[in-house]
C-alpha cells in the first residue's frame, strides 16, 4: 500500500480518522458556500498552510504539496481567467487547491487502515442494500494507491522522452496509458491470486 502517511504525535496525527473526514467533509461545504474574495481566498490559503506546521509536518512537506498542484494551479486558474474574470480564476482556483492540500493533510497525518476502517463503518449500514464494506474500502484503498503510481509512470515516460530528445508533448498520454493498463492488469492478477477478484 502506498500512502502519504507520515508517523507523528501532533493533535493531527492523535484526531480519530472519522473526525478528520468529518472536518474535511465540513471544510469542502463551507469553501463552496462562502462568498470569498480575493483576500479571503488568500487568508484561507495561508491558514491551510499554516495547519502543515501545526501537525508537525516538515516544511518540505508542504512545500511538495504545493508543488505537486502547479499545473492545476496554472491551467484551471488560467482556463478561468480567459473565461471569467481574474477574480474568479482566484477565488475558485483558491478553493480547489484548499480543499486539495487539506486533502493531503489528512492523507498525511492518517493511516491508511483507520481511513478504510471508517469507510467500512460508513458503507456498513448498506450491506442490506447489497453493499459489501470491505470490497468498497479495498475499491477505495487501490484508488488512493494508484494516485502516486501514476504519477510515477508520467515521471518515467518525461524523462524517457528527454533523454531520446523528442518532446511528444499531448501524445505521451498514449505510453502513460499503456503502463497504467499493464499495472491495472498486474493488480488484476495479483488480487485473483489471492482469491480477491470477483
Amino acid at each position: 500500500m502506498i500512502s502519504l502517511y507520515r508517523p507523528g504525535n501532533g493533535i493531527l496525527h492523535r484526531m480519530p480518522a472519522g473526525w478528520k473526514l468529518a472536518l474535511l467533509a465540513v471544510a469542502a461545504l463551507l469553501l463552496s458556500l462562502l462568498r470569498l474574495g480575493i483576500p479571503g481566498t488568500v487568508a484561507v490559503l495561508v491558514a491551510v498552510s499554516v495547519l502543515y506546521p501545526v501537525a508537525t509536518l516538515p516544511l518540505r512537506a508542504l512545500g511538495e504539496a504545493w508543488w505537486r498542484l502547479r499545473w492545476l494551479i496554472l491551467v484551471l486558474g488560467g482556463a478561468l481567467w480567459l473565461l471569467t474574470s481574474a477574480t474568479d480564476a482566484v477565488v475558485s482556483t483558491g478553493r480547489v487547491v484548499a480543499l486539495l492540500l487539506l486533502a493531503e493533510l489528512v492523507t498525511r497525518t492518517t493511516r491508511m487502515g483507520d481511513l478504510l476502517e471508517v469507510f467500512r463503518r460508513i458503507v456498513r449500514p448498506l450491506r442490506r442494500l447489497g453493499a459489501d464494506p470491505d470490497a468498497v474500502a479495498l475499491t477505495l484503498s487501490l484508488t488512493i494507491a494508484m494516485i502516486p503510481v501514476i504519477a510515477g509512470f508520467a515521471t518515467q515516460v518525461r524523462d524517457a522522452q528527454r533523454a531520446r530528445g523528442v518532446r511528444l508533448g499531448p501524445r505521451a498520454v498514449l505510453p502513460l496509458l499503456v503502463l497504467t493498463m499493464k499495472h491495472a492488469d498486474d493488480v488484476g492478477d495479483a488480487l485473483a491470486a489471492r482469491g480477491l477478484a470477483r
